[in-house]
Parts: C-alpha cells; structure tokens; sequence
C-alpha cells in the first residue's frame, strides 16, 4: 500500500533556485522528502512552486522545516495530499513532454523516443533551472540553432549561469571543436551539470570539445576570466542580474564577438537592450517565444579594428588565456 504525500509551498524563483542537497532539518528525517520546484506562470517569472514528497504522512516539525527553505510562503498555508497507489516521480513528471527547438529534442525521459535527425539531450527535471521546459531555455536553443544555420562559426564558448548545463552541451554540439566554460552560482547547479554531461556524452575539462565548469557568483571567478576573450557568451538569467552584469560579460567578449541574453520579459528587453548598448554592444537579432524575447547581440569593433587572430584548435592543450593567442 502506498503511503505517499506531497506538500506544495509557494515560493520566488531565487528561493527555486537556491534549494540544494543542504535541506536543513529536513535532512535529518529517516527517509528524507524530495523535492522539485517548478513554474507557476509563464507570465510571472517570480511565481513558482516547491513540491516536497513524503514516504509518511509529514509531521509539523516537517513542514515547518520546509516552510524554513521558502520563507517567503510564511503566510501561506500549505497544499497537503496523500498520493495515490502509483509511483510518486512518474506523477510528478507526467506531463513534461519533450521540447523541440531548431534541431535539438531536451527530453526529462529516458524512455521518450527521440524524432530522427534531431539532436537529443536528456535533462532530468530536478534542482536546476534550465531543463528545456521553459520558453527562455528553448528560445536559447532555437538562437544557437539559427546561429549554426546562418554559418556562424564560433571558437571559444561561455555559458553564464548554466543551471543543468543544456545550452552549453548544445553549443558544443553545434561546434564541437570549440572550447567551452560554463558557471553557476549555485554549487547544486554545477555539481547537476556534471551529472548531465556524464549522461549525455559530454566530456569535461579545459581542452576544445570538453566542457570546463566552474561554481562562481557571475563571472567572479580568476579562470572565468583567463579563458577570455570569448566570442560566443550565453546568460540565460533574470532580468535585473542581466543588467548588473552587463559591464563584466560585455569586458569578457572579443570585439564582433555574440552575446545571447534570456530570461527577460518583453516589457523588460528595452532596459536590458540599453545596458549593454552603454558596453558597445548592438542587438542584431532577437526571437519571442510567448512573453519571453531571446536577445542575439553584437560587440561593436573600435575604430581601426582588425579581426583578432583567432587560436589554433588543433594546439590540443593550449587554452584560451594560457599562451594560445
């Protein structure tokens, strides 16, 4: 007989984010719950929700130890349901159906067929943000898509704020000779990403077609930095962290190097637009899935630029910054 609850809380997108294996009291329990966070609306990048699953029926201590991880759902009282006799995480990713962006197919399924011709990532829907459900994370995708189909050829890769690690993977798909860096503010995120490439066939570490993944807050990190200058920087991120951060990655891009910028609302694209104009940076193109704009910018040449000399790939073991120019 299954014995099976689940309690829902809501919480902010920052709190989704910030949960991690250190789940406080709750850690303590014999059989400790899990939990998934997820979106509440697609309107609202600030509404989401956590699901904790219990073995038992959760005690007070429990939920109130729960309540500790979002604090902002302090006035709210909780949704508790005992679950039906059928497996818990099979209800809870009922529902998340493959997402299709340009050429590449994120699947939460092992089991989900996968179309022919497509390129097909397995992102298991969990603690990080960005397993391909939401619009910001396919417009990304569907970008670099289009990047690829208009030729554009790109040596030296960034993702800024990975989550579970897709954009970068499917960066390094569509140029799989380039070198790659990915950073994540939350050590949950990096430690998943690890997990990801693992699964999906990604080779980590600092040489071209492996993946080097590093936990620092932005761009704050003195590797980050040595691998500049790079010419493809990706930040699937909030809107206002995009705007902070716009002076530090626009420094970290070659001149006539690509910017992609998600997860800013429509009503949100002029003010993040003008803060990486101020950088020298112009928009050359732009795509909208529903509310959600997918921001293609170009890093302007100074006056009498002359295109760098771009690194030799074929110097395995010579990274960007470490005596490869």
């Amino acid at each position: 007989m299954n014995n099976s609850w689940k309690v829902t809380l809501p919480c902010t997108r920052a709190e989704a984010e910030a949960l991690t294996d250190d789940m406080g009291a709750l850690a303590d329990m014999s059989v400790p719950p899990v939990l998934m966070t997820s979106e509440i609306e697609e309107d609202n990048p600030q509404r989401w929700q956590v699901d904790a699953y219990f073995e038992g029926k959760p005690s007070r201590q429990a939920i109130a130890a729960l309540r500790a991880l979002v604090p902002g759902s302090a006035d709210i009282p909780p949704q508790i349901e005992k679950l039906p006799d059928e497996d818990w995480l099979t209800m809870s990713q009922r529902g998340l159906e493959p997402v299709i962006a340009g050429r590449f197919h994120v699947r939460n399924r092992a089991e989900d067929p996968v179309p022919p011709g497509m390129r097909s990532f397995l992102i298991g829907a969990g603690r990080a943000f960005g397993t391909g459900q939401h619009e910001t994370t396919g417009g990304c995708l569907a970008m670099l898509d289009r990047c690829r189909s208009i030729g554009m050829r790109f040596g030296n890769i960034a993702d800024i704020g990975t989550g579970t690690g897709l954009l970068a993977f499917a960066a390094m798909d569509l140029w799989p000779r380039a070198y790659a860096t990915a950073s994540d503010i939350d050590p949950a995120s990096v430690e998943v990403t690890g997990v990801n490439a693992e699964i999906n066939g990604i080779a980590l570490g600092g040489h071209p077609g492996c993946l080097a993944v590093f936990h620092a807050a932005g761009v704050d990190h003195d590797a980050i930095i040595a691998r500049a200058p790079y010419d493809l920087l990706m930040a699937n991120i909030l809107a206002g962290p995009l705007i902070e951060l716009a002076p530090a990655l626009c420094a970290l891009v070659e001149p006539g190097g690509t910017i992609i910028l998600a997860g800013l609302l429509d009503t949100q694209a002029d003010d993040v637009l003008a803060a990486y104009r101020t950088q020298g940076m112009r928009l050359a193109d732009h795509m909208e899935r529903g509310q959600w704009p997918t921001l293609r910018l170009r890093k302007r040449p100074p006056i009498g630029w002359r295109r760098p000399r771009r690194w030799d790939v074929r110097n395995i073991g010579e990274a960007p910054g470490f005596g490869s120019w």
